[in-house]
């Protein structure tokens, strides 16, 4: 089971900017597709972003489309997310996993979730 720790959340005003960091546990991250993930109070997952095993597929949600950028480092420990021009509506715990990832579209591979990190929107 691939386990990811996901950090990097905090509070910022609408507008603002955060860089979201998913490092992977006893495995390098071009074993498996990631994905970036997020739950608001009350709502359920909703996928967000992800990259493809060979960085070969990458996918946006609509509503982050041309505001965040997926990317992994050199040594393929780390995945990131940048968020730019945040919205008090994506106030919400973010998560990274293991995914199936297309340019169309992303699907979670099992059931684990990690702890997330909270990201907070408001002014």
């Amino acid at each position: 089971q691939f386990k990811f720790v996901e950090s990097g959340g905090g509070w910022v005003q609408p507008g603002g900017t955060l860089r979201l960091s998913c490092a992977a546990t006893g495995f390098t991250l071009d074993t498996t597709a990631i994905g970036w993930f997020r739950q608001a109070p009350g709502k359920d997952h909703e996928g967000v972003s992800c990259l493809g095993r060979s960085d070969f597929a990458t996918y946006y949600a609509d509503s982050v489309k041309g505001r965040f950028n997926i990317s992994r480092d050199n040594a393929k420990t780390t995945v990131y997310l940048q968020m730019n021009s945040l919205k008090p509506e994506e106030t919400a715990v973010y998560y990274c996993a293991a995914t199936h990832c297309w340019a169309r579209g992303m699907v979670k591979k099992g059931n684990y979730w990690g702890q997330g990190t909270q990201v907070t929107i408001s002014s």
